[in-house]
């Protein structure tokens, strides 16, 4: 009992000594946190897919060892390194989410009370994951255990790009040294409803795309004309996204400038929505028979999960009451 009373202690004490009682120290330690997960998960999802590219799903035939072993010296190869490798980016990424939990637990009065729960989904989302990732393996990679794999994953990239703009936000109002610059203006009503449907409508394409890769459809349809239906609903899912980033950029311009970051990230997101559908059109010219212009399809649409989640976060802060309201807003 005695070692494992040790545990709150020794992990308050994890942390450096001036951000243990500075809270905008501590927002800062918590928000840099964030960020690096936010490229963890990103990296689990491009692996995750080269992996599945690669056909090393099943490299590592148990879990949650690989070969019975922490690192499969003997077996290891090109397929059982990429499985490995992403087990291990998996439960990297899980470690700090579970240290990131107890920081805030420790430190609760000092930050905003929706960050507990933030954190608390994450660490939620990343252990579903995990049981999922298992399921994936016992269940020989059937189709909707891989998709919900994926899904899991862009659900919980989207989650914590929007917690880390959402501290961004909040450091902003409370940073002696931001307090020099105008705050941006509490977003307007009609700008709420853009990131979000966008937002739904992108993970649906993901989740078709990602049962269309699960069961090797792309392939199946242009070697043998089957399956082809899960192929052009994935292409025709394209463009209600391309509509709504449009719709999303143009309103976008409308916002006062000062609301910098959201602009970048609305026209930023149509130029990557732009460059997925290149992407997708090429792979079938090439008939998939590149395995990097695959993978780069997959983390294009990470990077679009990635910048709908901080501009949501970005939109929940600034149209919540609790935003600090400079002003109107500026259609000029």
């Amino acid at each position: 009992m005695e070692s494992g009373s040790m545990i709150v202690p020794v992990a308050a004490d994890l942390l450096p000594r001036s951000a243990q009682h500075n809270p905008v120290r501590l927002l800062r330690l918590i928000q840099g946190i964030t960020s690096h997960l936010v490229v963890g998960v990103i990296a689990l999802i491009v692996i995750g897919g080269t992996t599945r590219v690669m056909e090393a799903g099943l490299a590592c035939p148990d879990w949650p060892l690989c070969y019975g072993s922490l690192l499969p010296g003997k077996q290891m190869n090109l397929q059982v390194f990429l499985e490995w490798f992403h087990r291990l980016d998996a439960f990297l990424v899980g470690l700090a989410l579970l240290a990131l939990n107890v920081i805030v637990v420790l430190r609760r009065s000092f930050l905003p009370h929706w960050l507990p729960w933030c954190t608390l989904t994450a660490l939620v989302l990343v252990a579903f994951q995990g049981a999922l990732g298992a399921l994936t393996v016992t269940s020989l990679l059937a189709s909707l255990s891989v998709t919900a794999h994926l899904g899991t994953a862009l659900v919980l990239l989207l989650h914590l790009g929007a917690t880390d703009q959402a501290l961004r936000c909040h450091l902003q109002t409370h940073d002696p040294g931001d307090l020099s610059q105008a705050l941006p203006p509490r977003l307007p009503n009609w700008w709420w409803p853009l990131p979000l449907m966008v937002m739904v409508v992108l993970l649906a394409q993901c989740l078709i795309g990602a049962l269309m890769a699960s069961q090797w459809a792309a392939d199946r349809c242009l070697d043998w004309g089957d399956s082809c239906n899960l192929l052009t609903n994935h292409r025709l899912m394209a463009h209600p996204v391309l509509l709504g980033l449009l719709f999303m950029a143009i309103g976008a311009a409308f916002l006062p400038g000062s609301h910098r970051m959201l602009k970048s990230f609305s026209f930023l997101a149509v130029a990557f929505g732009w460059g997925q559908v290149l992407i997708g059109r090429f792979n079938l010219t090439v008939h998939l028979g590149i395995p990097w212009i695959t993978v780069t399809h997959q983390f294009i649409a990470a990077l679009l999960v990635a910048l709908l989640g901080a501009a949501i976060g970005r939109t929940l802060l600034m149209t919540s009451r609790t935003w600090p309201d400079q002003g109107g807003v500026d259609f000029g």
